[in-house]
């Protein structure tokens, strides 16, 4: 029986990208769209009419929304080159640690970025730190998040090896260096360049051009 899988994302997009990570190391063959946030489409629409947003995997004409809960329905339906492990605990492990990402990390950053107000900015700079070091402890050891081998949460955390610096160079203001975060920094240089999928990822050039408009957006007087 023949599979039409589709993907409804942005190129810039951290959450997208995880999708397009893991149908790429399950060699998944899918149609991609991309979507304008500013102009959606109406199969978006229509296939996520709760919360319009992106990703959006559409596996023969079944939607699935949420960028992690598409990356389980993934390694669910096609068993080849798990990205999650077959150990229950070990799964409730990697499901702590990618709501962490998305919950302290990312959204803290973001906040950091794209806040105009300074007291809120320190607040989430400090935050940042906090959550980037406890992923640095969590590195410990390891040459991925979980191990020696490539899952589910380093496909969560291609925001922080790949939207983090491309936000610090758009704004001039650092947050993740190789001088404080040396384990994420040498994960990060790992990651981006991983044969398996390194032709997915938007280079950080494209990626600052893409945020420098934003972040003036969000801190006008600078």
């Amino acid at each position: 029986m023949g599979e039409e899988v589709k993907l409804y994302g942005t190129w810039a997009s951290p959450y997208s990208l995880r999708v397009e990570i893991a149908l790429q190391i399950k060699g998944i063959k899918y149609e991609y769209f991309e979507e304008d946030l500013k102009n959606k489409s109406s199969d978006l629409l229509k296939y996520n009419p709760i919360h319009k947003k992106i990703p959006v995997l559409v596996h023969n004409g079944k939607p699935i929304m949420e960028s992690l809960v598409i990356l389980e329905y993934i390694d669910e339906t096609w068993t080849n080159n798990r990205i999650l492990p077959v150990d229950p605990y070990e799964r409730s492990v990697v499901r702590f640690w990618t709501r962490f990402i998305d919950d302290k990390v990312m959204s803290v950053v973001q906040k950091y970025y794209f806040t105009g107000e300074e007291c809120e900015r320190e607040k989430a700079k400090e935050e940042a730190y906090e959550a980037l070091q406890m992923l640095e402890n969590e590195l410990e050891g390891k040459k991925f998040f979980g191990g020696e081998t490539f899952g589910m949460v380093n496909m969560a955390a291609i925001g922080v090896a790949l939207t983090t610096p491309a936000l610090q160079e758009a704004a001039g203001k650092d947050l993740l260096t190789r001088e404080n975060f040396p384990l994420i920094s040498r994960w990060s240089e790992e990651l981006i360049n991983c044969r398996a999928f390194k032709e997915k990822l938007p280079s950080k050039d494209e990626l600052v051009s893409h945020f420098r408009s934003r972040v003036a957006v969000a801190n006008p007087s600078k």
